[in-house]
């Protein structure tokens, strides 16, 4: 089973060696670096990826950014599961 399919409330996704967010203050804009690849988030996926520090779960991110943009949880958990899946399957993610 692939590590994106297994990805659930409970996993702790991480950024793996030799991948990370960082913002590029010449160009003024947050991107997730990994090798040999280069993506550049939008608002709604550098939300979830801030909160990805290698020790929480997905299930307190989910908390978190359905308390911050006062939004049901089950449509937050939705959309950060199907991000992190997809982001998982390319390697940017792990857990």
């Amino acid at each position: 089973m692939s590590q994106s399919a297994t990805l659930t409330e409970q996993s702790v996704p991480r950024f793996p060696r030799g991948s990370r967010l960082q913002f590029n203050a010449q160009r003024q804009q947050w991107m997730v670096q990994a090798p040999e690849r280069v993506f550049m988030p939008d608002e709604t996926a550098l939300a979830v990826l801030q909160r990805v520090d290698g020790s929480t779960r997905v299930a307190a991110i989910i908390d978190d950014l359905a308390r911050v943009y006062a939004a049901p949880r089950e449509v937050i958990r939705d959309d950060v599961l199907e991000l992190l899946r997809e982001l998982a399957g390319k390697g940017v993610i792990a857990a």
